[in-house]
């Protein structure tokens, strides 16, 4: 067999009676079925070959190429391209070879049912993935459709809220949607106490905001206070003026070198959900704070990187932009950061002692690049009046790489 060997099916909860013609042309006629346990036992065992998902589902590609060229199906639930099994095989596998026949979407389902607009609403999922995952997501007006992990997920959800001060917001879990076994349970944050809840849900948010509600916006420039640290912090100008430079595109990756309490990394990732990052750390206590800070802040998928930086950067999976945040003055550091980004990577480098901006403007002689100084002040108390405390003075370097 050539051409379109690889079929994926999603089946709703109405089961294969549901199902188009094609959908059931091709499964009828492939030679080997692969899907869950749930799918698998809809189809009556007719001797052909069946392969259920491991874990990890990865662990799953190198079986079925080896069947390339021979009829092979799989079988998903609702739509294989929204954050289904579709988005996984479309990687290994190219798009001549498959053939999908999607059915409706968990969040088609839910909107239809709660008369939401879908353009309008955030659509993530927490399968096998952390619920703090949700809390950039969390803000005022904001309304959630979240594909959950299993029973627990809705009480989480709520927890988050309530710990912000989203006490009002009103959660809708929708079961077995389309199917005989439909249900939809509803109430708020500070009241839930759903028990019972159906392993495969979808949790519809509509956030309140309570008087006085943590607002945390993903653009760059969170107060100092939302992080935890020792005082080693990139202070919230700055940090715009950082992030702003380096200039966060989705699925692009940064190195947070130096990364103190992670909060450069930390808004990296907050900026969009597909940016990612791994920050470099040598003192095992911060490693701690990036960590607690990387939850809170709703990036728990953040890399963290205990060393040395010169001795772990060769390991690291290569990067779209560079954050040099402590060990500019390190000999040969800032270069090798500069050799490992690809064209048009983007490297910033921040210093404060008069050494770190003496090897900035070293290197900025040598290779070009921007040098810009930040002088910030605050107001505050000086006895019964107010003046201006000055911050220490940030040189940033910053250098576009031409090729």
């Amino acid at each position: 067999m050539t051409g379109r060997w690889l079929s994926v099916v999603g089946i709703g909860e109405d089961g294969l009676d549901a199902l188009p013609p094609r959908a059931r042309m091709l499964i009828d006629g492939t030679e080997m079925l692969v899907g869950g346990n749930r799918h698998l036992d809809m189809i009556p065992d007719d001797g052909r070959a069946r392969l259920t998902w491991p874990r990890p589902l990865t662990d799953l590609i190198p079986q079925i190429a080896d069947r390339r060229g021979t009829p092979v199906c799989v079988l998903a639930t609702g739509d294989p391209m929204f954050f289904g099994i579709g988005v996984t095989l479309s990687k290994h596998f190219a798009a001549d070879e498959m053939e999908i026949v999607p059915s409706l979407s968990a969040f088609s389902l839910a909107a239809a049912r709660l008369g939401w607009p879908l353009s309008e609403v955030e659509q993530l999922t927490l399968h096998g993935r952390p619920a703090s995952l949700v809390i950039p997501f969390i803000r005022p007006g904001g309304r959630l459709l979240v594909l959950s992990d299993g029973t627990d997920t809705p009480e989480q959800i709520a927890r988050m809220l309530l710990e912000r001060g989203y006490d009002d917001s009103r959660l809708t879990v929708l079961e077995h949607m389309g199917g005989e076994r439909e249900r939809i349970v509803t109430g708020t944050a500070a009241s839930w106490e759903e028990a019972g809840i159906a392993p495969f849900n979808t949790v519809a948010v509509d956030c309140i905001a309570g008087a006085d509600a943590l607002i945390q916006p993903t653009i760059p420039g969170l107060p100092d206070d939302a992080f935890l640290s020792d005082g080693n912090l990139t202070k919230r100008e700055i940090r715009a003026a950082t992030l702003a430079v380096l200039a966060p595109i989705p699925g692009q990756h940064l190195w947070d070198i130096g990364a103190g309490c992670g909060s450069i990394s930390i808004e990296w990732m907050r900026s969009h959900p597909d940016c990612r990052a791994t920050a470099v750390e040598n003192r095992e206590d911060r490693i701690g704070l990036i960590a607690r800070n990387a939850i809170a802040l709703g990036v728990p998928r953040l890399g963290i990187i205990d060393g040395e930086a010169t001795d772990v950067l060769d390991g690291l999976d290569a990067p779209d932009a560079i954050f040099v945040g402590g060990g500019a003055s390190i000999p040969g550091l800032v270069g090798r950061c500069v050799e490992a980004l690809p064209g048009r990577g983007r490297l910033v480098a921040n210093a404060v002692t008069l050494e770190g901006e003496t090897a900035l403007a070293e290197f900025r002689t040598k290779h070009g690049g921007d040098l810009t100084r930040f002088s910030i002040s605050r107001a505050e108390p000086v006895g019964a009046f107010t003046g201006w405390k000055p911050s220490m003075t940030v040189t940033q370097y910053s250098l576009v790489k031409s090729r």
